[in-house]
C-alpha cells in the first residue's frame, strides 16, 4: 500500500492534481455545508449582496479558476507555486461547479430539481480525476506493453476504437458511461451496444421506423430508472440537499 501510494500519488507530477482535487471537494463540501446553513436560518453565514445584488459564489470561483489556471502555466509545476496554483484552481472550480445548474440554466435553481445537475457534475468530475490519481490514463494507452508502444500504429488504432466506443455512447444517451469509458478502457463498448435510451440522437436516427426496437428501448429505459431513479435521488438530496417542492399548479378554469 505505502509503495503504491509513493508510485502514484506522491510522485512530483501528481501532486498538483491532488492539491487539486482535495481543494476541489473540500470547497464543494463546506460551501454546500454554508448554503444549507443559509437556507435554514442557522448559523451567522447570510447571502453575500452589493447594491441589492445578489452575488452567487460562482462569481468567485471564476476568478479563482482563472487565477489559479494561468498560475499554473506560467509557474513550475514541481514548485511551491505550481501547488498554490493547484489548490486556487482546485477552489475556484469547486465554487464554480457547486452552482454548474445556475450557469446552464442561466436561472437561480440552486435548490430545484434542476439544480440536482450541479451535485451529479461534482462527482463526476471529482471521480475522474481520482481516476487519473489512480494511475488510469485516457483511452487506455497506460495498459499498452513495451512492444506494444513501439507500435504507434496500434497504439492509435487503440486510441480511436475507444474514442468511437465513447462516442457512440455519448449518441445513445449514456452520457456518464461515454465519459468513464474515456478514461477506463472497455467502459464505453458497454454504452456503445446496448439499445440507445429514447429520445437519444441515435434512437431518433435509427429507431425511426423500428417500432419494436423503439418499444424495446423504452421499456428498458423506464425499468433503469424505476430502479435507479430514487437510490440515486436520495444520494443526491444526501450530498447537495433536498430541492423544494414544486408548487402545485392550479387546473385552468377558463
Amino acid at each position: 500500500m505505502g509503495h503504491w501510494w509513493e508510485r502514484n500519488i506522491v510522485e512530483p507530477g501528481k501532486l498538483p492534481l491532488l492539491l487539486a482535487l482535495t481543494a476541489f471537494v473540500f470547497t464543494f463540501v463546506v460551501t454546500r455545508v454554508i448554503t444549507r446553513l443559509i437556507r435554514a436560518g442557522k448559523g451567522p453565514f447570510g447571502n453575500v449582496k452589493a447594491g441589492g445584488l445578489h452575488i452567487h459564489h460562482v462569481v468567485p470561483g471564476v476568478v479563482l479558476t482563472v487565477i489559479g489556471g494561468f498560475g499554473a502555466v506560467a509557474s513550475d509545476r514541481h514548485g511551491a507555486g505550481g501547488a498554490i496554483a493547484a489548490v486556487l484552481f482546485g477552489t475556484g472550480a469547486g465554487l464554480v461547479l457547486d452552482e454548474f445548474a445556475l450557469i446552464l440554466h442561466l436561472d437561480d435553481v440552486y435548490w430545484s430539481d434542476e439544480g440536482r445537475k450541479s451535485v451529479e457534475v461534482v462527482v463526476v468530475t471529482a471521480a475522474l480525476v481520482g481516476l487519473l490519481l489512480a494511475g488510469f490514463s485516457p483511452f487506455g494507452v497506460n495498459d499498452l506493453s513495451r512492444q506494444e508502444l513501439q507500435d504507434r500504429g496500434g497504439a492509435l488504432t487503440t486510441i480511436a476504437m475507444n474514442f468511437l466506443f465513447a462516442l457512440v455512447a455519448l449518441g445513445k444517451g449514456k452520457a456518464r458511461i461515454a465519459v468513464f469509458g474515456a478514461i477506463v478502457p472497455l467502459v464505453a463498448l458497454v454504452g456503445a451496444v446496448r439499445l440507445a435510451r429514447p429520445g437519444s440522437p441515435w434512437a431518433r436516427r435509427f429507431y425511426g421506423h423500428r417500432p419494436r426496437a423503439r418499444a424495446k428501448a423504452a421499456l428498458r429505459a423506464y425499468h433503469h430508472d424505476r430502479r435507479w431513479d430514487r437510490p440515486r435521488r436520495v444520494l443526491q438530496d444526501l450530498i447537495g440537499g433536498k430541492p423544494d417542492p414544486r408548487p402545485v399548479r392550479l387546473p385552468d378554469r377558463r
